[in-house]
């Protein structure tokens, strides 16, 4: 696992009065979370067909019900935002656009679920687009993560399989990381992702460890069906991780204006965990096709070995054959029968030491 920094908190437990919703009376759907919440939780918002939501404002969190309380909440230019919902629910995610403010060409990206990795900046908003790597009913699943940064709000959109409130930087509460800024959050969600790859990259190590021994001992169908599973994964992890190094490289190098300076130090080590991703990669495609080629000499072994076995005793059979066929077989009835002469069994028992003699050389030259 990667060595992590330990970075100056950026704020802990949410104090203050109780206030009013955020926008007044007329965003009734928004709900106080986290006044006076205690220390190491987080806030959660209510999920409603996917749709959860958080407003900073004033030293207090509160959760939105909805995108129309979302609405009024980004109408208050002193609100910081956070949204999360999934992109599978078009409507609602048209609903959440409309309340932002985004681009229709920024929904339509979203809702369609296959982008590539990217970095975009579109009017004042930035997309960015990055995947979670999952096992399930074991096989590596890429799911697209999409992340839309604004001046005062962060948009994630996903599928239901991640859940971006389970990662290690949140299990401190959304507050300390909102309260900093959407660019903040954004670096802890995407920290948060790229270090879940390093699990999937031990699993991927320890399993080319256990084939590259097998096929040394054994050549199998069921060896050469798991490399190729492995390789399929690989592609899978280039897919996702080898455009996203070019997010972090412009996130770090070009100004994009929604990333405060003081921030580009973060995201220039996420960029740091994705360089040593990408070389891990490279060296597990070329373990993987080390192990094929080990498995093809093994095989080619193997059929060597048999093929010098089958010579050995054609050799063997042939040089009994022969001496039988320069005499025939017209002469063994006389000679069991007591009335042939003597050269019958002297021919037999030359065959017989002929034939005991090639099999110890070739026992002796191991082909046999």
């Amino acid at each position: 696992m990667s060595v992590r920094r330990e970075l100056p908190e950026a704020g802990g437990s949410v104090h203050g009065d109780v206030r009013p919703p955020v926008g007044g009376p007329a965003a009734a759907g928004m709900r106080r979370r986290a006044t006076g919440e205690p220390r190491g939780q987080a806030a959660p918002a209510p999920a409603r067909g996917g749709f959860r939501a958080w407003a900073w404002r004033d030293e207090t969190l509160v959760a939105l019900d909805d995108p129309a309380a979302l609405s009024v909440a980004a109408g208050d230019p002193s609100v910081l935002l956070w949204v999360d919902l999934q992109h599978d629910d078009a409507p609602l995610v048209g609903a959440t656009g409309e309340a932002l403010g985004l681009h229709p060409l920024v929904v339509e990206d979203i809702v369609e679920q296959n982008q590539r990795a990217k970095v975009e900046l579109t009017d004042s908003t930035l997309h960015l687009v990055m995947f979670a790597l999952t096992y399930g009913e074991q096989r590596l699943h890429a799911v697209e993560i999409d992340f839309v940064l604004g001046e005062r709000f962060l948009l994630t959109a996903h599928a239901p399989r991640w859940d971006p409130l389970e990662g290690h930087h949140l299990r401190s509460g959304v507050a300390p990381y909102l309260r900093e800024g959407p660019d903040y959050l954004l670096w802890a969600l995407a920290d948060t992702l790229v270090d879940g790859y390093f699990p999937v990259f031990d699993r991927l190590g320890d399993d080319l460890d256990d084939l590259e021994d097998q096929v040394i001992r054994r050549s199998a169908r069921d060896i050469v069906e798991r490399l190729f599973d492995v390789k399929r994964e690989l592609v899978t992890i280039r897919h996702a991780i080898t455009p996203q190094r070019e997010i972090f490289n412009q996130l770090t190098n070009r100004e994009m204006g929604l990333v405060r300076p003081e921030r580009i130090v973060y995201f220039r080590d996420v960029y740091d965990h994705l360089i040593r991703l990408a070389d891990e990669l490279d060296t597990y495609r070329d373990m993987v096709g080390t192990a094929l080629d080990a498995y093809l000499t093994t095989v080619n072994n193997d059929l060597s070995e048999v093929m010098k076995r089958l010579t050995a005793v054609t050799v063997v059979l042939a040089g009994v054959a022969a001496i039988g066929g320069l005499f025939g077989m017209s002469e063994a009835g006389p000679a069991f029968a007591g009335i042939e002469q003597a050269g019958f069994w002297i021919v037999v028992g030359a065959a017989a030491v002929l034939g005991a003699v090639a099999v110890i050389f070739f026992r002796r030259i191991g082909w046999l």
